[in-house]
């Protein structure tokens, strides 16, 4: 009977986890929109972000479910490579099949731009980590 109730809290705490993993690249990505809307000074604030964003957005979770990142969601790898990938990859396919503009420059910019977002927050949770595991050890 102790195993269980030590299973539900681990359980409990991954799902959160992964649910703020998910919440974290969603909103990353939309802030990627809004900084690029805002450079090329166009309007439609928010619809606007949001027509920017949904191929990006859509990328992003069928990376999360193709490979099931909820197992291991602030792993820079894969987890973080493969949403980073996928949300550009799938992005740009959909903008390109939907009309909207992708340009070589555009690609660039949203990969390097995509990889400090999605990639650095990972990075910097695991370097959070590893301090504070070492710190315990002292």
């Amino acid at each position: 009977m102790p195993s269980k109730t030590r299973s539900l809290p681990q359980r409990s705490t991954t799902s959160r986890t992964a649910f703020a993993a998910a919440a974290a690249d969603a909103l990353l990505i939309l802030l990627f929109a809004a900084i690029g809307r805002d450079a090329h000074q166009r309007g439609e604030i928010i619809t606007g972000v949001l027509a920017t964003a949904w191929p990006f957005l859509t990328g992003a979770a069928l990376a999360w479910l193709a490979l099931r990142l909820w197992r291991g969601p602030l792993a820079p790898w894969p987890a973080g490579v493969a949403v980073w990938i996928g949300t550009v990859a799938v992005g740009m396919l959909l903008r390109a099949t939907t009309g909207q503009t992708v340009v070589l420059p555009f690609v660039v910019v949203a990969l390097l731009s995509l990889a400090v977002f999605l990639l650095g927050y990972r990075l910097l949770v695991l370097a959070v980590r590893r301090f504070r595991a070492r710190r315990r050890r002292s």
